[in-house]
């Protein structure tokens, strides 16, 4: 027989002993792609009034480029360093995201391995070019969050950016998400 279980009103299928008293199956599982659906749409639901999605869709790279940078040029301990010559701040911490999005969402992480693969090379061509890595890195990460403000001036305005700016590793996945479900590829 199906009986809505106490808390969560879903139906499920339990079995009556001949005292009347209820023998609950096991729950299913809980899947991961749940958690990954809640933190895309609780994402989603803080963005859906972005004024401008163009500026936007800019921004979001920016201030996760700018941010790995400025990882990635803090001082690291010489234990790091015996380890690997590109083992830093930076790249343990695109690691620890690649590591996140696996899983959340497999699809998600695959996809997003190009986009990680691509910053952390950025990253060791700025680290060996002329240019000031950290100088790059504060640029770029100012002139995103000037855009996230942009982006969201009617949606909240700082106190907003401020939030996106603790969610800064989904909001590519979010944007990923979404190229996802216009071409109907699940995640």
């Amino acid at each position: 027989m199906f009986i809505k279980r106490p808390g969560t009103g879903e139906l499920c299928g339990a079995s009556q002993d001949r005292t009347g008293r209820v023998e609950w199956p096991l729950a299913p599982p809980r899947t991961l792609m749940s958690d990954t659906d809640s933190w895309l749409e609780r994402y989603e639901k803080n963005h859906s009034n972005v004024g401008n999605p163009l500026v936007y869709w800019a921004a979001v790279p920016m201030v996760v480029v700018g941010m790995v940078g400025l990882l990635w040029t803090l001082p690291i301990p010489e234990e790091f360093r015996r380890i690997s010559p590109l083992l830093n701040w930076g790249s343990a911490f695109l690691m620890a995201t690649a590591i996140y999005y696996f899983i959340i969402s497999l699809s998600l992480a695959i996809g997003m391995l190009p986009f990680l693969l691509g910053l952390a090379s950025l990253q060791v061509w700025l680290t060996a070019s002329d240019y000031p890595a950290l100088g790059v890195a504060i640029g770029l990460l100012v002139a995103g969050v000037v855009g996230l403000l942009l982006g969201r001036r009617k949606s909240g305005g700082l106190l907003a950016v401020l939030q996106d700016l603790q969610l800064m590793m989904i909001g590519p996945a979010w944007l990923l998400s979404i190229i996802y479900r216009r071409f109907g590829i699940p995640y």
